[in-house]
């Protein structure tokens, strides 16, 4: 029996909440075995209800039997989707059946020939402009645009009246949290790391729009007393947390002194190396996230990633198979460049039997991108003081040009 929750977060707004602990991989690509939250929201007024957005579509039948504990169905004037990736249209379709296809669909330009692409369906759809608003009832609505966050045709809409900000998968995460609301500080200080993840894999190829969109909020004086999003806590008693934190973390600051270390091993030689790597990081104090490709383990790309963001240093243990790069790195490389891509120093170390890798295919793998690749060692099989020093030396190195910023 999947955990659903109903709740109302302010004066005739309701959250319709279910958790998702089947779903193992998000956009069948990231691991999340923490699971995920999708949450609509209904308005009531006067003049009728808005949904806005609903859940999976795997849930539908689920979501309409919820809804009824809140509302008529025939009270449904208006359905206002956010963005139309499946995880929140997925349940429309039914709802409109169910409904008989009489309240309007609201949504961008582009979100009309999306939906009706996805699902044969031509609802009674209205397109909206950016800052465009409606009135229903007392309740006055804002449509913004808010584009590639993290599909064209997103937007959020800000109830004027209550001063709150719904966002769809902005200032959302991974998890199911104990609790609807960032009430807690236990709660939101266990629920940040997961909303670092979903940044990052989901929205982080748009990190640049993150930041001109939260510009652009902050231009219009749009300070949301409550932050509403399709997953995820809702924030209500301090929404500028997560606002602040998606910017910072948009932005890729880094934790000084953190440092993430990410390798393939088949054999334990780059093991070996980086155990002496570790070690000396956590002498001086640094915080090291160690991911190994091995014959026991194959790490979270997205945990990567997660980690990565907002790490000082990245250092990368390649081992060579069948005369290339060991793929799943090549692939992790591939996912920095796509999801990252910002100045961090980086530090490649090569190990090798009988086919060493030239360093120039070696630096080439960073040459498309922002990253600043400080070194390229190679060592082949098991390493010597001089590799070792070689490496001492890069490090610190780069440590020494951090501090000077």
């Amino acid at each position: 029996m999947h955990k659903t929750y109903v709740d109302e977060v302010a004066k005739n707004l309701y959250v319709l909440r279910i958790d998702d602990n089947e779903v193992k991989y998000f956009e069948a690509l990231w691991y999340i075995p923490e699971g995920v939250t999708y949450n609509s929201y209904v308005l009531l007024t006067e003049e009728g209800a808005v949904v806005f957005d609903s859940w999976k579509h795997i849930y539908a039948d689920l979501y309409i039997e919820t809804l009824k504990r809140i509302i008529d169905l025939r009270d449904i004037k208006y359905v206002i989707i956010h963005h139309t990736e499946p995880d929140h249209s997925g349940s429309i379709p039914k709802l409109l059946e169910a409904t008989s296809h009489r309240p309007i669909v609201i949504g961008h330009p582009i979100a009309k020939s999306i939906f009706t692409a996805f699902y044969g369906v031509e609802p009674k759809f209205k397109t909206i402009s950016d800052l465009e608003t409606l009135q229903i009832g007392s309740e006055k609505i804002r449509f913004i645009h808010i584009p590639w966050l993290h599909w064209p045709d997103t937007v959020a809409t800000y109830l004027e009246n209550k001063e709150i900000l719904l966002t769809c998968d902005v200032f959302g995460g991974y998890s199911t949290p104990p609790s609807l609301y960032d009430d807690d500080d236990e709660i939101v200080n266990y629920y940040l790391p997961y909303a670092r993840k979903y940044l990052v894999s989901i929205i982080g190829f748009y990190r640049d729009h993150i930041i001109k969109n939260i510009n652009k909020l902050r231009s219009l004086g749009i300070k949301p007393r409550i932050i509403a999003p399709a997953h995820g806590i809702i924030w209500r008693r301090r929404p500028e947390v997560i606002i602040d934190y998606y910017y910072r973390i948009a932005s890729a600051e880094p934790d000084l002194r953190k440092v993430i270390i990410v390798y393939s091993t088949m054999y334990g030689f780059m093991q070996k190396v980086i155990n002496v790597v570790a070690e000396d990081l956590r002498g001086k104090g640094y915080e090291t996230k160690i991911y190994s490709f091995s014959d026991r383990e194959y790490p979270s790309t997205a945990d990567i990633l997660s980690d990565a963001i907002d790490s000082s240093i990245i250092i990368l243990g390649l081992s060579t198979y069948d005369g290339k790069i060991f793929p799943p790195m090549e692939y992790v490389i591939k996912l920095l460049i796509d999801k990252i891509n910002s100045e961090k120093p980086v530090i490649i170390v090569n190990t090798y039997g009988w086919g060493r890798l030239h360093e120039n295919t070696l630096r080439a793998l960073l040459s498309n991108s922002k990253f600043k690749l400080v070194d390229v060692i190679s060592i082949r099989g098991a390493y010597t003081k001089a590799d070792i020093d070689r490496l001492r030396q890069s490090i610190e190195k780069v440590i020494i040009d951090l501090m000077k910023k």
